[in-house]
């Protein structure tokens, strides 16, 4: 039986390539405000559209449910904002992101902003994401979780490094954008969709 997961949609942006490497994953896509939640989804994704504030305030709804059902197990990609969303909260704006990794997500240190275009990924040196290591990945942003957040597992370096890629348990949330960054992407989108299939 296919797997489903639900894209969260915070109300701007074009969620259309996404949606194509998950379909390429095997997964079935299903694109829901993002106020509505999981729901009985078989895992969700966090897409890396829009600023911090208005998508804080959009998921806000379904926050409580989401923290839960990660807590319980329910696997979920975070992407670029998406991956921000976890944090507590953001230097881009007001309001409470899930809170589900205790940093802050901070402003770039940079003289260029945004920072957009591929940069090397340092580490990760274990894991089913290994294989990452040494990669070039494609960035758009201002914002990003510190390096020594949480369960920081790779890191990228412009200005100052800053965390990367995000993996714990059935978590896995990269700043950079798997869609648009060839080989790399596919193996986080594999590795996503593997958590996806052997959850209960």
């Amino acid at each position: 039986m296919t797997r489903r997961v639900r894209l969260l949609d915070y109300g701007v942006g074009n969620l259309h390539s996404l949606t194509k490497a998950l379909l390429r994953e095997g997964l079935e896509v299903e694109t829901t405000a993002a106020a509505e939640g999981p729901g009985d989804a078989d895992g969700v994704v966090l897409p890396g559209v829009g600023a911090f504030a208005p998508a804080a305030k959009a998921l806000a709804p379904a926050k409580g449910e989401l923290r839960d059902r990660i807590a319980e197990g329910l696997p979920l990609l975070g992407v670029c904002l998406g991956m921000q969303l976890l944090a507590r909260d953001s230097d881009e704006g007001p309001g409470a992101g899930l809170g589900v990794v205790d940093a802050r997500c901070e402003t770039l240190e940079h003289e260029r902003l945004p920072h957009i275009g591929w940069n090397t990924l340092e580490g990760p040196k274990q894991g089913s994401l290994a294989d990452l290591a040494g990669r070039h990945v494609y960035y758009v942003h201002s914002y990003a979780l510190p390096a020594d957040a949480p369960d920081t597992i790779a890191t990228s370096t412009y200005g100052t490094r800053f965390s990367a890629v995000i993996q714990r348990d059935n978590l896995i949330a990269t700043q950079f954008h798997p869609e648009k960054s060839s080989e790399a992407g596919r193996i986080v989108l594999a590795a996503f969709a593997q958590l996806v299939e052997a959850a209960p």
